[in-house]
């Protein structure tokens, strides 16, 4: 009953029919950002796109100007002195076929995933587990690389990866609560200019459609998308 009304409460604080600048939904969700811990700040936007289509996909990684404020964990496959540079780099996990092992096993203990391209064919092996977690080393991304060390540096850094889901809608984390509002704002423009400027081939008359901003405990905010413009 509690949690219900402070949902109510916090829905009273946001007029569900306007679109808010995005300056004003920034300081909007930090004030309602009032649980216990520093929520996470999410924007979400839906993109005129149908991913079911290969020249319609939209997904890479951003480097936000002011991190995510959120510690990931980095998985390593390698062997032998990249193996060894990974884990100089702080890699939480490396390995080889035992790595494959304990995530067959379940066990996994990483937030992104990074791959020299000879464990490939290893790798490709668990592609039904890490797939459908958004987790699958693509050389795209940069996550298929020989150059190990600066992979992990850039996922440690507050790199954000970004992906349209079926429906075409994006979800990315973007900041915690105790960011301050320029930052927020400033990471929120950059990923929504990362995403006009993945703008497929395949897609066809208005790409960007309606975006919101919220907090892991809060509601959602929804922006005027003129504030993306200029």
């Amino acid at each position: 009953m509690a949690k219900n009304k402070r949902i109510a409460a916090l829905r009273a604080k946001v007029d569900g029919d306007k679109l808010y600048s995005l300056n004003d939904a920034v300081a909007l969700v930090k004030s309602n950002a009032t649980a216990k811990f520093d929520e996470t700040v999410e924007f979400s936007i839906g993109l005129g796109v149908d991913p079911r289509h290969a020249d319609q996909m939209v997904r890479g990684l951003i480097s936000l100007p002011h991190g995510t404020g959120k510690t990931l964990r980095v998985g390593v496959f390698a062997r032998g002195p990249k193996a060894e540079e990974a884990a100089a780099a702080g890699a939480e996990v490396v390995g080889a076929e035992d790595l494959a092992e304990k995530v067959q096993a379940g066990e996994i203990e990483f937030d992104r995933c990074i791959a020299t391209p000879d464990m490939m064919a290893l790798v490709g092996r668990l592609g039904k587990i890490l797939g459908p977690r958004g987790l699958m080393p693509n050389p795209r991304l940069g996550t298929v690389t020989m150059d190990v060390k600066g992979a992990i540096e850039a996922a440690k850094s507050g790199q954000v990866e970004y992906r349209a889901e079926r429906a075409g809608i994006v979800h990315a984390g973007v900041g915690k609560a105790s960011f301050s509002e320029s930052q927020l704002a400033e990471n929120v423009k950059a990923l929504v200019d990362a995403l006009q400027k993945a703008r497929p081939s395949g897609a066809k008359g208005t790409y960007l459609k309606k975006a919101s901003l919220s907090s892991t405990m809060g509601v959602g905010v929804r922006i005027d998308l003129s504030s993306f413009e200029g």
